[in-house]
């Protein structure tokens, strides 16, 4: 029960609570009927069955409400759950998302000045230093107009 989520044990709790009242409302009840079974007179029997009646209705919206606030209650817990876990989710990626950023910035090059074309260094160097630029006969001829 300690995994459980809060919203299905106030459920429990109030189906629990509601039985309970439930059951104290219909034994309200039947002492009603049962002083109208011993009453001697027909206003007396009239008297009793409608504070019967009376007490079942008003039992029974008791529990009514009392059922539909729990109800309301584990919703307004659930939906404040779902939504804090929503937020906890934003703040993981967006705290991600800074790390991401701040190692990207700290990985990239500064850039590179106009003028200033960077020179190859070690065995890159002497091997442009030896390559011959191409020939320009090796370019394409141009298209004759007709």
């Amino acid at each position: 029960m300690a995994d459980a989520d809060l919203d299905g044990i106030i459920r429990q709790l109030a189906k629990q609570q509601n039985k309970t009242l439930t059951g104290a409302i219909k034994a309200r009840r039947d002492h009603y009927l049962g002083l109208a079974a011993k009453a001697k007179d027909a206003s007396g029997k009239a008297r009793a069955k409608a504070l019967a009646q009376a007490a079942m209705e008003q039992g029974l919206a008791a529990a009514k409400r009392l059922q539909v606030a729990a109800d309301n209650a584990a919703d307004s817990y659930a939906r404040a759950m779902r939504k804090a876990v929503e937020i906890a989710a934003g703040e993981e990626a967006s705290a991600a998302a800074k790390t991401a950023t701040k190692t990207a910035a700290k990985t990239t090059a500064k850039p590179e000045t106009k003028g200033a074309a960077k020179k190859p260094s070690g065995a890159a160097a002497k091997a442009a230093s030896k390559a011959k630029p191409a020939p320009k006969s090796a370019a394409k001829p141009k298209a004759r107009k007709a």
